[in-house]
């Protein structure tokens, strides 16, 4: 069982989350938060992120190796939840095949 563990590597290097945890801390996010989303950034997590890798990297137990990867699964499925912007294509276009009318003026 312990062979298993000693395999497994974290997500992402414990340099990365306290980088994202800076990033986060920055005056320059905190104002696109605030003004993107109307709220300031919530860092706590990227800082306990950090914490817990470096815990593993130390301990190697099975309790921060769980925590890490609960933490990055909802990470992604943040990312996810989502709505795309545009409505993706299942086909192209009839007429995708035919030259652009550059020279001619467009409809108003």
């Amino acid at each position: 069982m312990a062979g298993s563990h000693s395999h497994w590597r974290t997500p992402r290097s414990c340099d990365v989350y306290w980088s994202e945890f800076k990033h986060c801390k920055s005056l320059f996010n905190r104002f696109h938060e605030y003004y993107t989303y109307g709220r300031a950034p919530d860092c706590q997590q990227w800082k306990e992120d950090y914490y817990t890798c470096k815990e593993w990297e130390t301990n190697h137990s099975t309790h921060t190796k769980e925590s890490l990867q609960e933490s990055e699964r909802k990470r992604v499925a943040e990312q996810r939840k989502f709505t795309p912007v545009w409505e993706l294509r299942q086909t192209p276009p009839a007429d995708w095949h035919l030259p652009l009318n550059q020279g001619k003026p467009q409809d108003p």
